[in-house]
């Protein structure tokens, strides 16, 4: 089920390539069950009655008067990846982008937080063998310290399939951490989780909204900010800058919208009695 919000003249559609119970150990170690099963705020939506968290990886497209920007492209089709339900995907990501109302031609720009593979993963696809750029009609955004650290690593299967034919197709542009795309989004530097890493602010008409990224990557960790992921670049980092992001925006009217949160994907940040803070996720969104 896709989710829609609308944050002044701006519209923001998530599309879902999967979204998965359980399965999630690898990337927060410490959110055992027994561990998340006292948090009773994340069921049913984020946890399951078991303690088996609920995790979704989708694109959001922000859609303002004059640009369609896709934030992130998840895993992507075809891709030989590490993780075993993560490679050679086949999946209908674009089409359900198309349904939505966002065909790939319309795309005018890509938005990559950071270059994990569940980020970047449609940026191509297999045609004739080849990779080629999905969306043939946009620029694509990294920030320049995050190429500068990915690059420096030397080859990988994620440059060589996602991000390379991109350069080479002379459709990437490289921009600080905090770049304006337009009057109504920016970027916003969250490092920790790569060393680049970004959150996308959207404001309009008064109205706020934050796409955090993997700097929060699961709602549990607004309650246990100390839950670090296991992909972080900096553990420290990451988790002072959870903890800086939770602190600005509790009790305001900010729409955090997680790139990893399940259905309902949205909410504001509160803060709990007993310490830490909670995702208050009604009338957030829309069904579409």
């Amino acid at each position: 089920m896709n989710e829609v919000w609308q944050v002044g003249d701006v519209k923001i559609s998530r599309v879902v390539e999967m979204e998965v119970t359980g399965g999630t150990r690898f990337i927060l170690p410490d959110a055992t069950r027994d561990a998340c099963k006292p948090y009773r705020w994340l069921h049913p939506h984020f946890m399951d009655e078991n303690g088996n968290l609920v995790m979704s990886i989708h694109a959001l497209v922000v859609e303002t008067r004059e640009r369609r920007i896709v934030v992130d492209t998840c895993i992507g089709n075809d891709k030989q990846r590490d993780i075993p339900a993560w490679s050679h995907l086949q999946t209908s990501f674009l089409a359900d982008m198309k349904a939505a109302g966002y065909p790939r031609e319309e795309i005018d720009t890509v938005l990559c937080t950071h270059l994990h593979v569940d980020h970047v993963g449609w940026n191509t696809m297999l045609v004739d063998g080849k990779w080629v750029p999905t969306f043939v009609n946009a620029r694509y955004l990294v920030g320049e310290r995050e190429w500068r650290y990915w690059d420096g690593l030397g080859s990988s299967d994620m440059l060589a399939d996602s991000v390379r034919p991109v350069l080479d197709a002379g459709l990437l542009d490289f921009v600080s951490t905090s770049h304006r795309l337009c009057d109504e989004v920016s970027l916003e530097p969250t490092p920790g989780h790569t060393p680049g890493h970004v959150s996308v602010r959207i404001s309009s008409n008064g109205r706020d909204a934050l796409i955090t990224g993997d700097c929060i990557h699961h709602p549990c960790q607004l309650t246990r900010t100390d839950w670090c992921s296991s992909a972080d670049y900096d553990q420290a980092q990451a988790r002072a800058t959870r903890e800086m992001l939770l602190e600005r925006h509790a009790q305001s009217e900010t729409l955090l919208i997680g790139t990893h949160f399940a259905t309902p994907t949205a909410g504001y940040v509160k803060r709990r009695e007993a310490g830490g803070y909670w995702l208050d996720t009604r009338v957030a969104s829309s069904l579409a």
